[in-house]
């Protein structure tokens, strides 16, 4: 296709890879890969950025895949007067998305149609652009913050943006079911609200469906090691009252976070780390993978959640999920593909585990992975967007 005949796409993202952390929105990234074969995907992307030394604001512009990437980095505010600080926290936000968007129009031109990934700020150049340009907009929103058990939506200036911002949208896209639901609790109205599923590229996330057993059964868990969300510590425990029980079995941890060092250290004190449970660290791209295809099944045992990306890449796979039935996870968690365990019930959670560790290889591997590509691969889900777009377009 002539790239000049396809829309030109902005990504106004609240969170997005950038040089301070390379997982921090790694969806959204993946969102704009996936539609890139249908429209000119560029973003912009706002950070602060408490390394800056001397200057004010660093950019950087980074072509990868097709997609341009403008990422503004401002310096963090430091000042003990909470009006003034929020109030310059602002201002630098602001004229920072000023200064990139206006390197993104003079390179590629003005978007036809801007799309806010995270509210609430990355949708206040949406909403002027609607406005004053009459470029539409659409939202996919991410966050759990609108959620009973998070209860994190807080501030009368906030909601009255945020409500403003959801109103204006040519669509509001949701990850979930259950986060669409309680968006509409808090008054966040439109007529237009979609589910739009996580991708997951199934070309490098693909099973291995002639794999040699592991001398242990093998079981895996992903997170930002987020104790309060993710309930490692509840794994943990569970892990060690089954050791007591068996011994065929080794956790392997992926990934890195506020309490990683933590949960390394209680996995010691309760004598099972580096024996039954293993903390391997961040992993990425193949040696993600590799990791999930050398499993026998994965662990999620969250307080609360959206859809975690990490269960669409294990049914990528071909592997099946033990989780707690919490946030949209039962929208595609059924017993084809997993089974579902107590919240916050570590008795439950070691009757399940010792449930699978003996009948994982039940579940049908080609059935779970055709599962994730009917639903989450770059095609499904950049042409679900790519139609999104077209329907709004249709109506301005």
């Amino acid at each position: 296709m002539d790239n000049s005949k396809k829309l030109n796409v902005l990504f106004l993202s609240a969170w997005y890879p950038n040089r301070n952390d390379s997982m921090w929105g790694l969806f959204v990234q993946r969102h704009a890969l996936a539609l890139k074969a249908f429209c000119n995907v560029n973003v912009l992307y706002i950070c602060p950025d408490e390394n800056l030394k001397k200057e004010k604001f660093d950019v950087e512009v980074i072509t990868e895949n097709g997609i341009i990437e403008v990422k503004v980095y401002y310096k963090q505010v430091k000042t003990k007067i909470p009006v003034v600080s929020n109030f310059l926290k602002a201002y630098r936000f602001f004229i920072a998305n000023y200064a990139g968007y206006k390197i993104l129009k003079n390179s590629v031109g003005k978007p036809d149609i801007t799309h806010v990934n995270v509210l609430t700020r990355a949708g206040i150049l949406a909403l002027y652009l609607k406005y004053f340009k009459r470029i539409p907009y659409v939202i996919t929103e991410h966050w759990s913050r609108y959620l009973p058990a998070v209860d994190a939506y807080k501030g009368w200036l906030k909601k009255y943006l945020t409500e403003k911002i959801v109103k204006n949208a040519g669509a509001v896209a949701t990850v979930t079911e259950d986060l669409r639901n309680a968006m509409l609790n808090h008054a966040l109205k439109n007529d237009n609200y979609l589910l739009l599923n996580n991708v997951v590229d199934t070309e490098i996330f693909s099973p291995i469906f002639s794999k040699t057993l592991n001398q242990k059964k093998r079981i895996i868990h992903i997170s930002t090691f987020d104790d309060k969300s993710k309930n490692i510590s509840g794994i943990l425990r569970a892990i060690k009252k089954l050791s007591e029980k068996r011994q065929d079995f080794e956790c392997r941890m992926i990934g890195e976070g506020i309490d990683f060092e933590q949960l390394k250290q209680y996995a010691d004190e309760l004598k099972i780390k580096d024996s039954f449970v293993f903390f391997c660290g961040l992993k990425e791209n193949d040696a993600l993978v590799n990791e999930i295809n050398n499993a026998d099944f994965m662990l999620l045992f969250s307080k609360y959640e959206n859809m975690p990306v990490v269960i669409n890449e294990s049914f990528a796979c071909g592997i099946p999920v033990l989780s707690t039935n919490v946030g949209g996870i039962s929208e595609h968690l059924n017993q084809e593909n997993g089974i579902f365990v107590n919240t916050n019930d570590e008795e439950d959670l070691i009757l399940k585990l010792d449930f699978m560790l003996d009948n994982f290889q039940k579940f049908d591997s080609k059935k779970i992975r055709k599962y994730a590509v009917d639903n989450f691969s770059n095609q499904k889900v950049g042409e679900k967007i790519f139609d999104i777009y077209s329907n709004v377009l249709k109506k301005t």
